[in-house]
């Protein structure tokens, strides 16, 4: 099993050995680059700990925007990862506190970009752990399965929860969502602190970035 498990943490840290760049950020789909390199979505809640969870996995500090302010994130932002790989970082959703037209806005624009981004691989709905599903990450759901879109949850801040909690909310998300069609059937827990899951999840991504170029 131990050898399993470095096996799997090289892969990761094959591809996110390198620095990471930040492209650009785009508030429409036109603005998008054209590529032929695989790309991975993040998306999930405002406040959820997006930004916080990809400069974990990119082994950066501060390449994508944190704040304590929900809703921060109003722009697709994009970076490149050692030329094999584009992560895009997706408008939080779930937050009322901003004006309604912003949050057309920024649906339409997450909306557009999930069903015309052809060289998307997955999806990754973050969902903090601390709060399971909620019906926007519900409604997500839905969307994606509609669009045939592969979709992965992944649990933030798995430090603040009992791991008890954990393995019950694990437990429960997963039987949930084997009624989803396209739902993966693998979850992630994780943690942006303590770096739990990190190296897990850095390989998912690393097999996701190699099956594409071969494909």
């Amino acid at each position: 099993m131990a050898e399993i498990t470095l096996k799997k943490e090289g892969a990761g840290s094959l591809l996110f050995g390198t620095p990471s760049q930040f492209i650009k950020s785009c508030n429409t789909v036109y603005q998008l680059p054209n590529t032929d390199l695989p790309e991975v979505a993040f998306a999930g809640r405002s406040n959820v700990g997006k930004s916080s969870l990809i400069n974990a996995i990119m082994g950066a500090k501060a390449l994508a925007r944190t704040s304590k302010t929900p809703g921060r994130t109003q722009h697709i932002n994009l970076f490149n990862i050692s030329d094999r790989l584009i992560i895009a970082d997706l408008p939080g959703y779930g937050y009322a506190r901003v004006p309604k037209s912003h949050i057309r806005r920024w649906t339409a624009l997450v909306n557009s970009y999930l069903k015309s981004r052809a060289n998307l691989s997955r999806t990754f709905v973050l969902v903090d752990a601390r709060h399971g599903f909620k019906k926007s990450d519900r409604n997500l759901f839905e969307s994606l399965d509609d669009m045939a879109q592969i979709y992965q949850v992944v649990f933030t801040k798995s430090d603040k929860v009992r791991v008890e909690s954990l393995k019950s909310l694990v437990a429960a998300c997963k039987d949930e969502l084997s009624k989803h069609s396209a739902a993966h059937r693998d979850v992630a827990v994780t943690s942006s602190n303590n770096g739990d899951g990190i190296p897990e999840l850095r390989t998912t991504i690393a097999i996701l970035a190699r099956s594409r170029k071969l494909g």
